[in-house]
């Protein structure tokens, strides 16, 4: 009688355990998933002539003719680099106002964060010269009176 009873609550725990596996499984891969297709979905449904994209392959282009699964991208600013692909080779939409649907990660070049840095280096350096020159008019009085 014992036994039978401990193994009916291990059964109960077992199943309460997996029903936890199931769950996270759920919440950290199937939900984030379906949630990244609607909004690819979205951003396709809102693609319009003179959008520029990214393709998949890296390329960037304008959109320049819309079918229900097919675009024809014209790429650089060579009028006949015009190439038809699908939909879903598209990664990236940026609106020519300028609002892409994927935010940039910096919108300053690496040039200007470089000579921005290298001001902000020179400011300090001048900042600690005059704060040492007093130092140095001083040691050269003292040297000058002995």
């Amino acid at each position: 009688m014992i036994l039978a009873s401990s193994t009916g609550s291990g059964n109960v725990t077992m199943i309460l355990i997996l029903a936890v596996i199931i769950a996270l499984m759920y919440f950290m891969m199937i939900r984030p998933q379906s949630k990244e297709k609607k909004r690819m979905e979205a951003m396709l449904a809102s693609m319009d002539i003179g959008d520029a994209v990214l393709t998949s392959s890296g390329f960037y282009g304008v959109i320049i003719e819309i079918t229900a699964d097919d675009v024809i991208v014209e790429f650089g600013n060579n009028k006949n680099c015009r190439i038809p692909m699908k939909k879903s080779a598209i990664v990236q939409v940026e609106k020519p106002g300028g609002a892409a649907a994927p935010a940039p990660v910096s919108t300053k070049p690496k040039k200007e964060k470089a000579a921005a840095a290298e001001e902000k280096a020179v400011e300090e350096v001048k900042a600690v010269e005059k704060e040492a020159a007093p130092a140095q008019n001083e040691e050269a009085a003292e040297k000058k009176d002995e």
